[in-house]
């Protein structure tokens, strides 16, 4: 029975230390309480715990912008998060979950800003038809976890260049996103603002629980920054990706081509390069080149700028941009 509600707000926009504070607050929640975390993250594409994020986002593009890649212990599909959205998470021991209300502390949130908030069969909360928030959930050892987004003010236009699939043929057996009409809150009311919101959300929570609450106090952090290297860290985010085949091809004045790599944890397992190039010698370059190199473009970049002559490897390197990976 919860008999205690507490919050802690993160001053961090930082996806992997955010993170990272969510799984302290999931191990260290007392048996009668309840948490509510709220926490910002700046320019950040988020995959579930199953997802491939190779396919999921374009990768390359997001950290050209200075944007971040991150993994989070749920399910679900990829969401895009910046200081115009505000994340949730209600945190308790396992027997205390209750969605139900959980749900009702967003609507009744939405209602003290003005705005008329419904649960969607997918476990998505509408307004006007449209998506403000996705939620996703995690349970273990007795304790379970529930999160989501809020679209207050976000960047659509950003949402929408990262989490479009990359234009290469790419097959996975990962669990793909469900892209929703989505919609800011400050469309409804342009007043709105990310503060308002996270004083709506401390007070909807005492509201639906009955109960003051009070807040949780972190007084040593080093647990959460050892958590927060490990979360950043190029093998968690890329390492769970499922096997997948890529492939793309294209014509060039010196023959056509087609390529298709094998990818297995990010890494090009083998590859089949098919050409009618006059070089005979160029299908089993391309070959050593591919083979054990990391998926990403730039990785590509170097070893095929270090083993073939222009102009054919400034071809290929405009082929495999051209796919937006």
């Amino acid at each position: 029975m919860i008999s205690k509600l507490q919050f802690y707000i993160s001053n961090y926009t930082n996806p992997y230390r955010n993170l990272a504070t969510e799984k302290f607050l999931f191990d260290n929640v007392a048996d009668d309480c309840l948490i509510l975390y709220l926490w910002q993250n700046q320019n950040t594409v988020v995959v579930g715990k199953n997802q491939n994020a190779l396919t999921e986002c374009k990768c390359s593009l997001l950290e050209k912008e200075g944007g971040f890649l991150a993994r989070r212990l749920s399910g679900g599909g990829s969401v895009f998060h910046d200081l115009g959205n505000l994340n949730f998470t209600f945190l308790c021991k396992t027997e205390n979950y209750d969605l139900t209300k959980q749900m009702q502390v967003i609507k009744e949130a939405c209602a003290l800003g003005g705005i008329f908030a419904e649960i969607s069969g997918r476990n998505d909360i509408l307004t006007d038809g449209r998506k403000f928030s996705g939620n996703a959930f995690y349970n273990s050892k007795g304790k379970s976890y529930h999160h989501g987004t809020i679209l207050i003010n976000a960047d659509k236009e950003k949402l929408q260049r990262y989490l479009t699939p990359p234009k290469a043929k790419l097959q996975t057996k990962g669990v793909k996103s469900v892209k929703s009409r989505v919609i800011n809150l400050s469309e409804i009311n342009p007043a709105l603002t990310v503060e308002d919101m996270k004083e709506y959300m401390l007070s909807a929570f005492e509201k639906v629980y009955a109960l003051p609450i009070e807040e949780f106090k972190i007084s040593d952090t080093e647990e959460i920054i050892t958590l927060a290297k490990k979360y950043s860290a190029w093998e968690y985010l890329y390492a769970p990706s499922l096997p997948f085949t890529f492939s793309c091809d294209g014509n060039f004045p010196w023959g056509n081509i087609e390529i298709q790599l094998d990818v297995k944890s990010g890494i090009i397992q083998s590859a089949q390069i098919f050409t009618d190039a006059m070089d005979h010698t160029l299908s089993d370059m391309l070959k050593e080149v591919f083979s054990g190199c990391i998926f990403r473009i730039e990785e590509m970049e170097k070893s095929i700028l270090s083993k073939i002559s222009a102009p054919v490897s400034t071809d290929i390197l405009k082929l495999l941009k051209d796919q937006e990976l």
